[in-house]
């Protein structure tokens, strides 16, 4: 009898590691399933998923201010490329998981060079998240204009 729970005992060890194993292989089909965002995305969009452009005023050159957001492979985050005249600067916006598919957008802000980004949320609400916009005539500016923290029940 204690040869069987010795044994049962060394294997237990074994048997948990590959449900594991079964568990995470598997979490994406649960995810969609549950209804839950999965983490990753299965197509990535290679055009930008929103786009603000306005028109400077140079003369010699056909020259912008631009924000454009592309998406990653992670659903939740995407690439920010910014560009005012031949300044140009990317980095990367994180969006807050509200249990749904993100909708990026932008807005024009107050000034004629900035402009607003933001998410809809489940009302279908836009909220402004961050600012891009030129400081002192040259220089591109990212501001954080709101945090936003998601708490499950």
């Amino acid at each position: 009898m204690k040869k069987y729970i010795t044994r049962a005992i060394l294997l237990l060890p074994v048997i948990s590691l590959l449900h594991c194993r079964s568990r995470s292989s598997s979490s994406g089909d649960e995810n969609e399933k549950s209804g839950e965002t999965p983490e990753y995305r299965k197509k990535i969009k290679q055009d930008p998923v929103a786009v603000f452009k306005e028109k400077t005023d140079n003369p010699l050159n056909d020259w912008y201010f631009s924000v454009q957001l592309y998406e990653t492979k992670r659903t939740f985050y995407y690439l920010l490329k910014m560009r005012f005249e031949e300044v140009t600067g990317e980095d990367t916006l994180k969006l807050p998981d509200f249990g749904m598919e993100p909708k990026p957008a932008l807005v024009r802000g107050k000034d004629r060079f900035s402009c607003i980004i933001g998410f809809y949320d489940k009302e279908n609400k836009f909220r402004e998240y961050k600012l891009v916009s030129v400081k002192e005539g040259r220089e591109l500016k990212l501001t954080t204009l709101n945090h936003y923290t998601v708490v499950r029940q």
